[in-house]
């Protein structure tokens, strides 16, 4: 029995209002910052807070078949397992997390802030309301209406992580502790993604995975006046310049190392042409880049390509280095760089960042010091599109819905999330979607949700599970 779409659209667009808003304005309060981010994570406990927040808004679903349990192993984030019995055949695991990036109040627009919900419609601003706030929401309402409407579902589990902005460091021994209660999947549902427009349900095929790291250069153990050592004692920074030149053509932004690059088949290529057709160039006009700046792709295609399958370096920190307002004429003694690296789906991560620290470390410039710090590293994803009856329900309520059918990308991001998970249930559909697009600024300030589209997705999604039991 399929359900109706017109009483889902109508009572996603009620609980939105009253039940989903309200719970999400609690949570943008609450800072949750990432492990990375907050070392003392278990001391401030903001990130049970997320939990139990979201544990007070399960308990008013009154889901019938319900159960959750948090688990706490020592030292690490801790994780929400929920469980909604099925009625009908097929298991489903939806995956999201409560874990945010650091807020930086100064850079937010007049009148928003990063720990406080402000609706402006057709958006709500906050920290975490788009990255990854509203995902578990989401996926719970969707369940909950097919309830509502008698229709029969496929046993549900939700699991719902706090460390997923660190790179999901924590959840490998959480996922080894919870095999036998995350069952068999036939389906795993990821609310972490979006598409290049808010009129459209997008479904993601292909992530990048992560390679980043601290880069650090010393030249010496104190410092130096620049009127005394300035051409004798080697800059650090220029140090650094040379590194970065071993792994990176500063002029067009090619990485040199020829492991992180994957051969990229004309069936993608293809794809990314149509892509382009729908889209224009409004992803390059959503980006609040400076008037005068020219985008590095020649071209829309390109430019799917650059972002999606091909590596890319970004400098995303840096130490050792005085504001400008305080630097004084001094040599410095060393200069730390963030870097962080993008990498295509099928580069192995763990092969490729040693490959990265022995072109960084050997045969320093100048014999100065330097070191390359790893961090986690995570693994891109590509599973096949969807087939069979989710995808007809797919395309049948986005068309309903929506007017438009569903469209598949890709995003340059990354969710370790979903490596992982392939690799743990290679038998499994995926489907990663979300509400992310043009001007959202996920981990940037002025962070927002698009509430319409989100709406529309929850309806789709709850008509696509329900294709499991059928």
């Amino acid at each position: 029995m399929a359900p109706d779409l017109d009483a889902l659209m109508k009572r996603s667009d009620e609980l939105w209002e009253d039940s989903i808003l309200p719970s999400l304005g609690e949570f943008i309060e609450i800072a949750a910052l990432s492990p990375a981010f907050e070392p003392n994570w278990a001391e401030k406990g903001d990130l049970s807070a997320t939990l139990d927040l979201f544990c007070a808004w399960l308990d008013d679903q009154k889901l019938s078949g319900m159960s959750y349990e948090i688990h706490q192993m020592d030292g690490l984030t801790p994780v929400l397992l929920v469980t909604v019995e099925g009625t009908g055949a097929g298991e489903v695991i939806f995956y999201s997390h409560l874990d945010k990036q650091p807020s930086k109040p100064e850079l937010w627009s007049e009148g928003l802030h990063p720990l406080k919900a402000v609706r402006k419609d057709p958006w709500l601003f906050g920290r975490g309301a788009l990255d990854d706030g509203y995902g578990g929401y989401l996926c719970v309402t969707a369940l909950r209406m097919l309830q509502e409407l008698n229709t029969p579902h496929p046993t549900c589990k939700f699991l719902i992580e706090t460390c997923e902005e660190s790179g999901s460091f924590d959840l490998p021994p959480y996922l080894d502790l919870l095999t036998k209660k995350l069952g068999d999947p036939d389906l795993v549902v990821v609310l972490d993604s979006g598409g290049p427009d808010y009129d459209h349900i997008w479904t993601t095929e292909a992530l990048r995975g992560l390679i980043s790291g601290t880069l650090s250069v010393q030249v010496s153990h104190e410092g130096v006046h620049s009127g005394m050592a300035g051409g004798t004692i080697p800059s650090s920074f220029r140090a650094q310049r040379i590194l970065l030149d071993r792994i990176e053509d500063s002029s067009t932004g090619e990485i040199l190392i020829p492991e992180m690059h994957v051969p990229i088949s004309d069936k993608i290529k293809n794809q990314a042409s149509e892509l382009a057709k729908v889209i224009g160039n409004s992803i390059w006009e959503g980006l609040p880049v400076v008037d005068t700046l020219i985008s590095q792709s020649s071209s829309v295609e390109e430019s799917l390509l650059d972002v999606n399958w091909r590596p890319a370096l970004g400098i995303i920190g840096a130490d050792g280095m005085p504001s400008v307002q305080s630097a004084g004429n001094v040599l410095r003694t060393n200069t730390d760089l963030k870097l962080s690296f993008r990498i295509p789906p099928g580069v192995n991560a763990e092969f490729v960042e040693k490959i990265v620290k022995e072109k960084l470390e050997d045969n320093p410039p100048f014999g100065a010091k330097v070191i390359f710090h790893l961090d986690p590293s995570a693994d891109g994803f590509h599973a096949p599109p969807l087939d069979g009856p989710l995808l007809e329900s797919l395309n049948e309520a986005s068309m309903h819905i929506t007017g438009l059918p569903p469209l598949a990308t890709w995003v340059g991001g990354t969710i370790p999330f979903m490596a992982m998970m392939q690799n743990k249930y290679p038998n499994a559909k995926f489907l990663c979607t979300g509400t992310g697009g043009p001007g959202n600024n996920a981990h940037g300030p002025d962070e927002k949700l698009h509430i319409p589209s989100s709406k529309k997705l929850t309806a789709v999604l709850s008509a696509t599970i329900a294709a499991l039991s059928r």
